[in-house]
């Protein structure tokens, strides 16, 4: 099916709603599709490249997602904004920033970092916030790179700059990502502390297997292993400084 061919965007307000009008949301909400697919094609043409014309595809999958309408608004009530009172556009647009989601999967920690320095090179790619939850994880283990990019959509009226979230982890960063999510959502985010202490293991191991295979990479591309520095700040989830960062980089490079 094309994007022609695809029906129309549904966008239904509860009746108590006071925003914008069911209208402009349908407009709001085809702006971030329209954006969240200009990502995926950007991806995906790096994709297709690094498989015809280069020995290593760092790219495994990509995957998108719209929030829904029942979403942005459990999501602007987290964010203080009522919607009973009628919020602005504005409001929505500064406050919920991950209405359109992109999730890059890559086989090696090197490689979300080369897939990033990718994407975000271009020229009409703006980064506006940068979460690096590989080099400091989340308390429970989570382990991703998040980046909220601004993109150009142009339309009849004129250009809009559209914020989408791109999300690039590992495969074994998204193997665990998959699992918690599918554990809080069972326990309406009540989880067993057991369970918790299992996730957080869990995540350590992920951690170890991504390590364990980043130095088995570079030893077939036959570069120089990684340092015992890097190796160590990996495993034990520091980190936050550019030189770890840039030692990763360099190693996609």
């Amino acid at each position: 099916m094309t994007p022609a061919d695809e029906p129309p965007l549904a966008v239904v307000v509860p009746e108590w709603w006071r925003g914008p009008s069911p209208e402009d949301m349908r407009r709001f909400m085809l702006e971030h599709r329209f954006g969240m697919e200009e990502v995926v094609t950007k991806l995906s043409i790096l994709r297709e490249e690094f498989a015809h014309l280069h020995t290593d595809n760092p790219i495994e999958h990509v995957s998108s997602r719209l929030k829904s309408i029942p979403s942005l608004v459990e999501k602007m009530q987290r964010k203080g904004i009522a919607a009973e009172s009628g919020p602005s556009m504005t409001q929505i647009r500064e406050r919920v920033t991950d209405i359109a989601g992109v999730r890059v999967v890559c086989s090696f920690v090197s490689d979300v970092y080369h897939v990033f320095d990718l994407l975000t090179a271009q020229s009409d790619v703006t980064v506006r916030e940068v979460r690096d939850y590989i080099t400091a994880p989340k308390g429970n283990g989570y382990r991703s790179l998040h980046a909220l990019v601004e993109v150009p959509v142009f339309l009849s009226a004129g250009q809009v700059p559209v914020l989408v979230e791109v999300q690039l982890r590992t495969i074994a960063m998204d193997f665990w990502a998959s699992l918690e999510h599918k554990i809080y959502y069972k326990y309406r985010r009540e989880v067993p502390g057991d369970l918790l202490d299992g996730l957080h293991q869990a995540a350590d191991t992920a951690a170890s297997l991504d390590t364990t295979m980043e130095g088995l990479h570079q030893e077939i591309r036959g570069l120089e292993p990684l340092p015992a520095e890097v190796v160590a700040r990996l495993q034990g989830g520091q980190g936050g400084d550019e030189a770890l960062r840039d030692a990763l980089k360099h190693l996609a490079d």
